[in-house]
Parts: C-alpha cells; sequence; structure tokens
C-alpha cells in the first residue's frame, strides 16, 4: 500500500474512492499543463475527443465517448461553444469542432504532450500503459455499466 498522505491516516480500501484520488491527482497535473493555453483538462478532453469523430457527434454520442451523461458534457461545452471552439447545430443537435477550436486544441497539444511525456517518465512506459489500459477496461467494461438500472423505475 501507498505512503499515506497524512500521518496516522489509512487509505480506502474501495476501488472508487482511489480512483477519484487518482482522477483528482491527475486532473490538477493536466490542469496546471494546460494552464498557459487557457483551458482546463476536462475542456482539452472535449476539444480532443471532438477531433476524433468521423461526423460531428450528438451530445449523447460524446458524453458516452467520455463516459459521461449529457448534462455533464453540456455544462463543460458550454464556455468552448461562448468561446468559438465548437458549435452546435439545433437541427441535428450536433457538435462541432471549429477553425477556432482545431487552432486552440494544436496550441494545447503540445502542453498536453508535455505531460505525457512527464507522466510516462514517472511511472515507466510499460506502467502507463498497464494502466491506462486497466482504466479504460473498467470504463468501458458494460457490466460496471449501471445508467440503464437507475433509469428504470
Amino acid at each position: 500500500m501507498p505512503q499515506a498522505p497524512v500521518p496516522g491516516y489509512r487509505p480506502t480500501e474501495c476501488f472508487a474512492g482511489a480512483a477519484r484520488r487518482a482522477s483528482r491527482r491527475l486532473t490538477q497535473f493536466y490542469d496546471d499543463a494546460l494552464e498557459p493555453c487557457g483551458l482546463r483538462s476536462t475542456q482539452y478532453t472535449i476539444l480532443a475527443e471532438l477531433s476524433r469523430f468521423a461526423t460531428p457527434p450528438t451530445l449523447a454520442e460524446l458524453a458516452g465517448a467520455l463516459v459521461s451523461d449529457r448534462s455533464a458534457v453540456g455544462h463543460n461545452l458550454r464556455p468552448l461553444i461562448r468561446d468559438g471552439y465548437g458549435a452546435g447545430d439545433r437541427r441535428e443537435r450536433r457538435i462541432r469542432l471549429t477553425v477556432r477550436g482545431q487552432s486552440k486544441h494544436g496550441e494545447a497539444w503540445p502542453l498536453w504532450q508535455a505531460a505525457q511525456n512527464e507522466f510516462l517518465t514517472v511511472y515507466g512506459k510499460d506502467h502507463s500503459e498497464s494502466l491506462r489500459t486497466a482504466l479504460l477496461d473498467i470504463a468501458y467494461d458494460p457490466r460496471l455499466d449501471r445508467t440503464e438500472r437507475r433509469a428504470a423505475p
């Protein structure tokens, strides 16, 4: 078990608690790296995901790719649209990356890449790749998806 951040504190055995702590640490790490371009890691992630779609996704498709709910994605998307980095098509309800958004993504990418490289240096390539693979396995495992169960009456 890793060293506790506070003497006498026993870290949680809960996988969700440990994942949240790690997620907050990584979010802070990437937020700091992206600060020079004015984006937070959540915003960069949305721009990066929008650039991965072959055709502009719906909000539901983008939320699915991010393993998030539509309201949270919509909340994080609003400032990007306000700043001209993304645009929504009200008729088809699709979101696309604007030219300005592509430019902002391009500006942020080297900062993100530097953070990626630093993480790889700290944790090693093999360990980092194993961690990423395990996290994506968890993120996309349908056996852990409770959204349909919550929605049922």
